[in-house]
């Protein structure tokens, strides 16, 4: 395994969503996310998430060591069997086979050295991978104005079952959009977890800024319309723990209205000022 990250980091990324549903609510009908108070619209750290895993494993399909470990049809099960395997076939002793499961797994799946994992499946009763909380962590995201949640009816021509085709020609159903809304999200990578537990690496670190400009250029669905990542601000701290608190950094990033824009309808109306008085051993980067 490649020797892991020596700095922390904190970032910021701006993406939008127009005529689309980006992140839908099963308790409300599948609803664009919003918040009940404010009226802005949410992301969870889960979608955002997801689209980075589907991203790294379509560039790194195949690739020792970028394996996805939360995926569509494929049980944790599965997967923690593996370490099982590896650990009896090197005969590990009893009292190293915790750690010896942690590493396995860290090296083989990328999304567990990047966000950790829940691994307490207990395969065949006899194995704990553990619980690993990785590095790399994101909050939700939040629109920058509030939404409105538009319903829109349409119509299809696929008729559910034969009886119905006999007696209409079309069915009706439904689709929530947001016109257009600019989301802000925050995230963290910790240096010392990764030395300490994952092994997240430089490799690790410059595959995920890829990930996240390109989270939703592979991933366009017609219920999601057009999403696009259109800011990543990387702040570097000089060494492991950092210099200063995160929110100090976020702080530095003002995103607000052109003059006489009331309704934004796209990223244009929108201006972005980055104060350049960072604190002494932070500098930033502007990815995109």
């Amino acid at each position: 395994m490649s020797e892991a990250i020596k700095n922390r980091y904190d970032f910021t990324i701006l993406f939008d969503v127009e005529n689309g549903n980006p992140n839908g609510d099963p308790d409300a009908g599948n609803m664009p996310r919003i918040d009940a108070e404010t009226g802005l619209g949410l992301v969870t750290d889960v979608c955002l998430k997801r689209k980075i895993r589907n991203y790294v494993e379509t560039l790194k399909e195949n690739t020792e060591g970028f394996r996805i470990y939360i995926k569509q049809g494929v049980p944790l099960n599965q997967s923690d069997e593996e370490a099982l395997t590896y650990i009896k076939d090197n005969k590990i002793q009893d009292k190293d086979k915790d750690i010896a499961a942690r590493d396995f797994m860290c090296k083989n799946f990328y999304d567990i050295r990047t966000f950790g994992a829940v691994m307490t499946t207990f395969v065949k009763g006899k194995l704990n991978c553990g619980q690993i909380r990785g590095p790399v962590q994101l909050g939700f995201a939040r629109s920058l104005d509030p939404i409105v949640s538009q319903e829109i009816t349409i119509t299809r021509v696929a008729i559910t079952t034969a009886k119905d085709a006999k007696e209409k020609q079309n069915e009706m159903g439904k689709k929530f959009i947001v016109p257009y809304a600019l989301y802000r999200v925050e995230g963290f990578v910790s240096a010392n977890l990764a030395r300490k537990t994952t092994g997240f690496s430089e490799a690790d670190l410059a595959l995920l800024w890829q990930a996240i400009t390109n989270m939703f250029e592979n991933d366009h669905s017609a219920a999601r319309g057009k999403m696009t990542c259109r800011e990543l601000f990387v702040f570097k701290h000089n060494n492991e723990l950092g210099v200063c608190p995160s929110y100090k950094l976020f702080d530095k990033i003002h995103v607000h209205l052109k003059d006489g824009i009331t309704v934004p309808r796209c990223y244009s109306d929108y201006e972005i000022e980055v104060s350049d008085s960072l604190p002494e051993g932070v500098e930033l980067k502007r990815m995109i």
